[in-house]
């Protein structure tokens, strides 16, 4: 199966700083790949060069079978991108954001009712329609701008740390709409600093300073390095890579 996914040798700089170096991924249609590691590995800037974002030093990368660089309108035509912050107005009710980047998609009419209807109706988030954007918990507003990120019917979701400070009945809550749009055949390319997030991933990918040092299934990565949580691995996985560094 062709990748949905994939990148060769993809790297950026800022200045002297290597944010992402040299990195080698594949995801496949259908799939959601966990991209794990500390603040300042390179999750956020791998994020942003795939959705098109910033452009790469070196290498290259496709999205939905479309260069990030040469053809990056095709690349987010093709995807929904939730940032860690992402804009939602404070003085608009739920109903009206989903309006406002409704019409910013160019969703319409019924269309627009019908996808509203059922986002709404997948997040649970019907009772709250009329409230405003500033007056939602944490987890609501999560849901919101999950839902504002769907309303274009991407084929791929890009989600950076998107359970980030939220409580754990709304991640609970996250995941399982999460779980439903990957039965919808959505493929989910997420970050996060949850290890017990990333063993819920079909695949993980570890990070440390840009480079990527481990990716295989949560149960592999366990298997392999003989201990039974991913946060085993991921201790074991860094202090091998410090190891090797400081010869």
């Amino acid at each position: 199966m062709e990748p949905i996914i994939e990148t060769r040798d993809l790297s950026r700089r800022f200045g002297e700083l290597t944010a992402v170096d040299r990195l080698n991924i594949a995801v496949a249609p259908g799939e959601i790949f966990g991209l794990v590691g500390p603040d300042g590995a390179g999750k956020t800037t791998t994020l942003r060069m795939l959705c098109g974002l910033v452009n790469p030093s070196e290498g290259s990368a496709r999205v939905a079978g479309y260069d990030v660089v040469k053809q990056s309108q095709e690349v987010k035509d093709q995807i929904g991108y939730m940032a860690q912050r992402f804009g939602l107005y404070q003085d608009l009710t739920v109903e009206e954001n989903m309006s406002f980047y409704g019409d910013l998609f160019g969703i319409v009419g019924i269309e627009r009712q019908d996808l509203t209807t059922r986002l709404l109706r997948m997040t649970r988030m019907e009772p709250f329609r009329n409230r405003r954007g500033g007056q939602l918990s944490g987890g609501m507003k999560q849901k919101l701008a999950l839902m504002c990120t769907l309303l274009h019917r991407p084929r791929i979701l890009f989600l950076d740390e998107p359970t980030n400070g939220v409580d754990p009945v709304s991640r609970r809550d996250f995941w399982t709409i999460l779980y439903q749009l990957l039965k919808d055949g959505i493929t989910i390319f997420m970050t996060t600093a949850y290890l017990d997030e990333a063993a819920r991933c079909n695949r993980v990918g570890l990070m440390h300073r840009g480079k990527l040092i481990r990716c295989d299934t949560p149960e592999n990565l366990q298997r392999a390095a003989g201990v039974d949580s991913l946060e085993g691995v991921f201790v074991q996985t860094i202090k091998a890579a410090e190891a090797l560094e400081a010869r």
